[in-house]
C-alpha cells in the first residue's frame, strides 16, 4: 500500500490555512474537513485475475456560515488558489441560502477534548501479487468443499487506509489515521438444473485479524451448498429465527428510527421513545467509540463532538437517541456526539445458537433477505427471505422465495434471545436474533 502524502500535522495546517481565509472573507464561523485516502483492490474469477484498482483520493470540504445562513463546497486540488475560490464558492452558497435557526456550529463546550489511541492504523504493505494470490486461495477453498460448486462470483481482497484532518473557528482541531481490509468469496452450487449462491467474508482493521482465506472460502462454499434442493414453506405464523448476518439490518432499522433526522420530521415508529419499553427486557444495547480496533470508533464525531461510551437500551428501555446539533437543536436536546452515525453497537448476547435453534422449535432461520419492504413511519416490516425449515429444533431442508412480515415495534417486544454467534466483521456487533412470532408466506 503507498504511503500518504501529508501528515496529520499537514493536514491540521490546511484546514487552519482554509479557517482563516473564511474568516478574512467575511464568515461568521466556519469548519473544515481535509482527508487523503489510498486503497487497492483485486478480484479473482475462477481463478483469473478479474480486476486490479488502486484508489488515491484526497479532499477539502469547507462550509462557512454568515449568521443562520450556511454554504458548503469541496474541492481535491490542495494548492493555495483553488482553496480561496472553494472558501468563496461556499460563501456565495450562504448568501442566498434562506437563514435556518437551528444551523451551526456544535456548542463549545461539547467539543473533544481527549483523545486516546484508539489503535486504528496497522499499514500493510502488500504487493499485488500477494493480494491476487490471497484472494485466489479464498475462491479456491470455496470451490473446493463440493464438486456441485460449477461457478464462482469470485474471490476480493480490499485494503484501504485514510487519513483525515477536522477543525473548526471554535478552535477544535482533530486528526486521524485509519485501516480497513476486507477478504471475500461468492460461489454458485448447482443441483438439477437448480442453482444457489451465497459468499462469506472477513473484515478488519488490522491485516493480522483478519481470518484466513482457507476458512473464508471453505464456509462460503458450505453455505452455497447446504442451499440446494430449496423449495417453499406452508403459509404461517411461525417463531422467525434471524441469522446475524441479517440481524444486523434489524438494528439498523432501530438506529434508524431513533436517529435525529427521522426523528425531528416525525418519519419514525419510535417518536418520543425516551425511557419506555422499545425492545423485550432481554436486550441490552452499549454503544462504545473507544472500542480498540473497532469499525466505528472514534473520539470525536464528524463535527468535533467527543463521542461517549453510552448505555443505549437497558433491559429493553431506550435511554438514548443518534443525534447531530443540528438535529439535536431542532429537538431541543444537546448533541449525542453521532453527526455522522452510530459508533459500535454492542448487542450482549444471551443464548447460544444452537439453543436459540432449540428454543424456535419449529419456525423459520432466515439467511437471507431480499428487497425493501419496510415502513419507518409505521413499522411495518415485509421482506423477501431465504433459509431453512426447522423442526423440533432441527434444520430440516431450505426454503427459497418466502416472504417475511411483521411491525418492527412488535417484533423488538418479542425478541426472546440474541445469540453469541456475533458478526466481528461489523461496527454493529450482534448475534442471531429469535422472535417470537411472525407472518412468513409460502405456499
Amino acid at each position: 500500500m503507498s504511503a500518504f502524502s501529508f501528515s496529520e500535522q499537514q493536514l491540521q495546517q490546511l484546514a487552519a490555512q482554509v479557517l482563516d481565509q473564511a474568516s478574512a472573507q467575511g464568515a461568521t464561523a466556519a469548519d473544515v474537513e481535509v482527508s487523503e485516502s489510498v486503497g487497492q483492490n483485486v478480484s479473482v474469477r475462477l481463478g483469473e485475475v478479474e480486476t486490479i484498482e488502486y484508489n488515491r483520493d484526497k479532499g477539502v470540504g469547507v462550509t462557512v456560515y454568515m449568521g443562520q445562513r450556511k454554504g458548503h463546497a469541496s474541492t481535491s486540488d490542495f494548492s493555495p488558489q483553488a482553496l480561496s475560490d472553494t472558501v468563496q464558492a461556499a460563501l456565495a452558497i450562504a448568501r442566498y441560502t434562506a437563514e435556518d435557526p437551528f444551523a451551526g456550529l456544535p456548542d463549545v463546550a461539547s467539543l473533544a477534548t481527549s483523545f486516546p489511541d484508539l489503535d486504528l492504523y496497522h499499514p500493510w504493505a502488500l504487493p499485488v501479487e500477494g493480494a491476487i494470490e490471497l484472494a485466489q486461495a479464498c475462491e479456491q477453498a470455496a470451490r473446493d468443499v463440493d464438486p456441485r460448486i460449477r461457478n464462482s462470483d469470485g474471490g476480493s481482497l480490499s485494503t484501504h487506509a485514510s487519513r483525515w484532518a477536522y477543525a473548526d473557528s471554535l478552535g477544535f482541531s482533530g486528526a486521524g489515521t485509519g485501516t480497513r481490509y476486507s477478504l471475500s468469496a461468492a460461489v454458485i452450487a448447482e443441483e438439477n438444473g437448480a442453482m444457489q449462491r451465497d459468499y462469506w467474508y472477513s473484515a478488519t482493521r488490522a491485516h493480522a485479524d483478519l481470518d484466513s482465506a482457507a476458512s473464508i472460502g471453505r464456509k462460503a462454499g458450505e453455505r452455497a451448498v447446504r442451499r440446494l434442493g430449496a423449495r417453499r414453506c406452508k403459509t404461517g405464523e411461525y417463531p422467525v429465527l434471524f441469522e446475524a448476518p441479517v440481524a444486523s439490518s434489524l438494528l439498523s432499522h432501530w438506529v434508524s428510527a431513533v436517529s435525529g433526522s427521522s426523528l425531528y420530521r416525525k418519519s419514525s415508529f419510535l417518536l418520543d421513545s425516551l425511557g419506555t419499553q422499545v425492545f423485550a427486557p432481554c436486550v441490552e444495547i452499549v454503544e462504545d467509540p473507544f472500542l480498540k480496533k473497532g469499525l466505528a470508533s472514534g473520539s470525536f464525531d464528524a463535527e468535533g463532538v467527543a463521542t461517549h461510551r453510552r448505555e443505549l437500551v437497558s433491559a429493553g428501555v431506550l435511554s438514548g437517541y443518534f443525534l447531530s446539533s443540528y438535529s439535536a437543536r431542532k429537538l431541543g436536546m444537546s448533541s449525542t456526539g453521532n453527526a455522522g452515525g452510530p459508533h459500535n453497537l454492542l448487542v450482549t448476547p444471551t443464548a447460544t445458537f444452537e439453543s436459540l435453534l432449540a428454543q424456535l422449535g419449529t419456525g423459520l432461520l432466515v439467511t437471507e433477505l431480499l428487497g425493501h419492504g419496510i415502513n419507518l413511519v409505521t413499522g411495518d416490516y415485509s421482506r423477501g427471505a431465504a433459509g431453512f425449515w426447522v423442526e423440533n429444533g432441527v434444520i430440516q431442508y431450505p426454503v427459497e422465495e418466502i416472504t417475511v412480515a411483521g411491525n418492527l415495534r412488535d417484533m423488538f417486544h418479542d425478541i426472546v434471545g440474541i445469540g453469541d454467534d456475533v458478526l466481528m466483521s461489523s461496527s454493529r456487533r450482534v448475534g442471531s436474533i429469535l422472535i417470537g412470532k411472525m407472518t412468513v408466506a409460502g405456499e
